[in-house]
């Protein structure tokens, strides 16, 4: 198992912790801070995933006039995961 901590930049969520297995299939999202009911459902969508597949999902989804997003933090907290070994 993998493990990132991340600390989310330009969003209202204030903390993300993401775990993938050897295959770099997601399973574990949590998202601190930002609207509920989105970062759960985003959260949950994740899990049984491979980190590339999210990545090319949600990278650039923005927040209203944000340049930025959770989900698109989020892609950041992955490409982290995904180049520990």
């Amino acid at each position: 198992m993998k493990t990132v901590e991340y600390r989310p930049m330009g969003v209202c969520s204030s903390k993300m912790v993401v775990e993938c297995d050897d295959d770099d299939v997601i399973t574990k999202v949590q998202i601190v801070g930002g609207c509920p009911g989105n970062t759960l459902g985003v959260s949950k969508l994740c899990i049984g995933k491979k980190i590339d597949e999210v990545i090319d999902t949600l990278e650039g989804v923005r927040c209203g006039a944000k340049s930025t997003s959770c989900p698109d933090q989020l892609t950041k907290a992955l490409k982290q995961l995904k180049e520990k070994k």
